[in-house]
């Protein structure tokens, strides 16, 4: 068992099955600025599950996303209090037992939220949230957005109708459409590409996750004075793009945008935390959670997530 000075949390071990274990390792220092947790519930996001199982060396501990209760607080109004059920995210590490994390990257659950909907929401949907902003006022305006069915397209869609925008989703699949048809008020786009979506142009805001030649052929589709959001490369790392369409366009924008600068020039996570939460508590926003299980089958859902085989995010019990 654990000793007082540890905990136990998700590592990288090559020679495990799905190369994650659970394993004892010691508690971070506390700062003046930290709040301790005890995690509860962990979900899962695909950029820190494809480093884990392909780059990170072994002993790494990867998580982004929480969710638990305060054990000790910090001084100042707006830190949790002990027993308040929180969700927050760290750099890395998240996926333990138990957890120290500043005050300000938490948000209180209010009622009426579930731990696993809260849970699923701090990478996912501070990108989302982040993402959209980038395009300003969005009522009435086109807003494209691709990977509409995965962790942050399927609340990307939601919050921007809720924003008032005519909004796009472009899926590859017809069996991922009821997933987000009811966000999509001017339409679901199905199609091996993005060129599905170029008839129904041009766009105000067009959020990708893919990259390639996904990205490529958003920069071609944009309204004068548009704006793409690009913050993943799924497709492809390196984007060949047609630069006289795209300066042609007229003052339109090109923004990458990595969710951990934002976090630190932009607002902290509790923030926009907050302003998810109560979108979730006034039924506007609903997390689309794949799987719930216990954090014991990391391994196995990992691999499925990197493989894309189910929609939304997984939830995972700790403990």
């Amino acid at each position: 068992m654990p000793t007082a000075e540890q905990t136990r949390a998700v590592v990288v071990d090559s020679h495990s099955p799905g190369k994650l274990r659970i394993s004892p390792v010691p508690i971070q220092a506390k700062s003046l600025t930290d709040v301790t947790v005890r995690v509860t519930a962990i979900s899962l996001n695909r950029g820190e599950v494809k480093r884990a199982l392909t780059a990170a060396e072994d002993g790494w501990r990867p998580g982004w996303d929480f969710a638990g209760i305060v054990e000790d607080a910090v001084t100042g109004a707006s830190s949790p209090k002990i027993g308040a059920r929180v969700v927050g995210m760290l750099a890395s590490g998240a996926w333990a037992e138990q957890i120290r994390a500043p005050s300000v990257s938490l948000a209180e659950i209010p009622e009426g939220v579930s731990e696993a909907q809260a849970v699923a929401l701090p990478v996912a949907g501070l990108t989302a949230l982040h993402a959209l902003r980038k395009g300003g006022l969005l009522l009435g305006k086109k807003v494209l957005i691709d990977g509409a069915s995965g962790g942050v397209g399927h609340l990307a869609v939601q919050l921007a109708k809720a924003s008032g925008a005519i909004v796009y989703g472009h899926i590859r699949r017809e069996d991922q459409r009821d997933a987000i048809a009811k966000s999509c008020t001017g339409g679901v786009v199905v199609g091996a590409t993005l060129e599905a979506a170029r008839a129904f142009g041009p766009y105000d805001l067009i959020l990708d996750s893919v990259g390639g030649t996904t990205l490529a052929a958003a920069l071609t589709m944009l309204h004068p004075a548009g704006t793409c959001v690009t913050f993943g490369v799924s497709e492809a790392p390196n984007s060949t793009i047609e630069s006289g369409v795209f300066f042609r366009q007229g003052g339109v924008k090109l923004y990458g945008l990595i969710l951990f600068d934002e976090l630190t020039r932009v607002e902290p996570a509790g923030e926009g935390l907050s302003v998810l939460l109560r979108l979730v508590q006034q039924k506007l926003l609903v997390p689309q959670i794949a799987i719930e299980a216990s954090w014991t089958e990391i391994g196995k859902i990992a691999q499925q997530l990197v493989e894309r085989k189910y929609p939304g995010k997984a939830v995972l019990r700790v403990g």
